[in-house]
């Protein structure tokens, strides 16, 4: 498994149509924040904005300490939901539901930490600042949650330019599709 780098560009999503199997992919591989839900024994679900690491076999990565709830749930159910997110305006999201588990690797754990200080300030980290990091994961009880998409479901971005735009802003029902799924239908 690979951690893929932070790419120059985050893919754009069409305005005019749902985006094609490969597109949502493509939307989840070239950005790095969501908002990361977990179900909770009681109230409503748990969501917090994260950044993730995306592989070359499409698992996504998230770097969090063991002790916290995340990790502890995600050993108990093994099911997130990632809503991946735009960082332009007008934006539109990716919401992903994955099967998901806990690694503790500890090579792995700060590969992805690293991975995620190069996604926080837009630079890769210099090789120097893997003991810190090293060290860091040891302290904080740091574990991996690999989350591996099986469905999605897209939101196509919506913007008001003006308030008398009313007729040309469109809407339709976005369906829930398979992670794998071809352009032209499901995956065989």
């Amino acid at each position: 498994m690979q951690l893929l780098p932070l790419a120059p560009e985050p893919f754009v999503a069409p305005t005019d149509r749902d985006m094609l199997p490969s597109e949502r992919r493509e939307f989840v591989r070239t950005h790095r924040t969501c908002i990361f839900g977990y179900a909770r024994r009681s109230d409503g679900p748990s969501m917090s904005v994260v950044y993730y690491i995306p592989t070359d076999t499409d698992e996504l990565l998230v770097s969090t300490m063991g002790a916290r709830a995340k990790a502890k749930t995600i050993a108990r159910t093994g099911k997130v939901s990632l809503c991946v997110l735009d960082e332009r305006w007008p934006f539109a999201y990716v919401q992903l539901y994955c099967d998901a588990r806990v690694e503790t690797d500890p090579d792995l754990v700060v590969d992805v930490m690293m991975a995620v200080g190069g996604r926080m300030s837009g630079q890769t980290l210099p090789d120097e600042a893997r003991p810190v990091v090293q060290a860091m994961a040891e302290q904080e009880g740091r574990v991996v949650i690999s989350c591996r998409p099986y469905s999605t479901f897209q939101q196509p971005p919506r913007h008001l330019h003006r308030n008398d735009q009313e007729e040309r802003i469109t809407h339709w029902i976005t369906a829930a599709m398979p992670w794998d799924a071809g352009d032209h239908g499901p995956a065989s």
